[in-house]
């Protein structure tokens, strides 16, 4: 649970590093998920090198890693592409929320049972705490912001997709070799289209820095703390924890950027501390009701 909660709040470092990047480079905010997933692939890569030299050649590890990379190429994407269409509060509200309600009722769907009261709760409070914290969002018209909408669930959905596949291990493929190869493979097939809108990146000490940043803290070491929680925590709890990137970014924009958090937005936050304390007060899955998954096969490593 730890590991979750540091993962959810080093995403939230990433999307002001992410929007700090932009405004140093002028970059598109496509080649900022490229950059962003290129540089924390390559920094895991190098990290984790001797890790990956006995990486078995199997056919279920290389799915895996292609798996993997596509489906956080078409999470950052689609992504991007709904702020871009309609605003960076509806985006996340939109994506961030409807990940855990898209995971439930897979779930509930696949097991054929409803969900426990303790999920819907805690979905149900999440929901309404962000809410709250995104405000009225504005759009620039109708069918913009159809279309931001479609692009942030098919977001919502390349993240439920990567959390519940990679919820069990494949033997032989570590943690760290899904998250280093998976996150290069991302950024490569983001790349083409990345290169139409430019990624001319300026050289300074401050851009080097901002982009060193943010694909070390919020992408390679965020999403390796999240792959190592998913194999002891059910699928919705996990995406539960996304919740604290908003969260976290509002507090960092609060506190660092001068923004002012509205009454409505006080009480957001709070209830996205009730909905994560009420998820994480249960000691095991059993006492949440949810269905206990088979742990990984012996042998399997799921360490980093």
């Amino acid at each position: 649970m730890l590991f979750l909660v540091a993962a959810g709040v080093l995403w939230g470092t990433g999307g002001l590093a992410g929007a700090l990047l932009q405004d140093l480079a002028g970059l598109h905010p496509l080649a900022v998920a490229a950059y962003r997933l290129l540089i924390g692939g390559a920094i895991a890569t190098v990290a984790l090198a001797a890790q990956l030299q006995r990486l078995p050649r199997t056919r279920a590890v290389g799915r895996r890693l292609l798996t993997a990379g596509a489906l956080l190429a078409v999470f950052q994407a689609s992504y991007f592409g709904g702020v871009a269409m309609t605003s960076v509060s509806l985006a996340t509200l939109v994506t961030i929320g409807s990940s855990p309600v898209i995971i439930a009722v897979v779930t509930a769907i696949r097991d054929r049972r409803m969900p426990s009261a303790r999920t819907g709760l805690c979905i149900t409070i999440a929901l309404a705490g962000l809410g709250l914290l995104a405000g009225t969002p504005s759009a620039r018209d109708f069918w913009h912001t159809v279309a931001g909408i479609l692009l942030c669930l098919t977001a919502a959905a390349g993240f439920a997709a990567f959390t519940m596949v990679n919820r069990n291990a494949v033997p032989g493929l570590s943690t760290g070799g899904t998250i280093s190869i998976g996150l290069l493979f991302g950024g490569l097939l983001l790349l083409p289209a990345a290169l139409t809108v430019g990624m001319s990146l300026p050289m300074t000490p401050q851009v080097v820095a901002t982009t060193l940043f943010l694909g070390a803290v919020p992408t390679a070491t965020a999403y390796g703390l999240y792959l190592i929680a998913l194999r002891q925590a059910n699928p919705v709890a996990a995406a539960l924890a996304a919740v604290l990137e908003p969260l976290t970014a509002t507090v960092l924009s609060v506190a660092f950027f001068g923004e002012r958090l509205a009454t409505a937005g006080i009480i957001g936050a709070v209830l996205l501390g009730v909905a994560l304390a009420v998820n994480y007060s249960a000691q095991s899955r059993s006492a949440q009701g949810e269905p206990v998954l088979p742990r990984p096969r012996t042998g399997a490593e799921v360490g980093s």
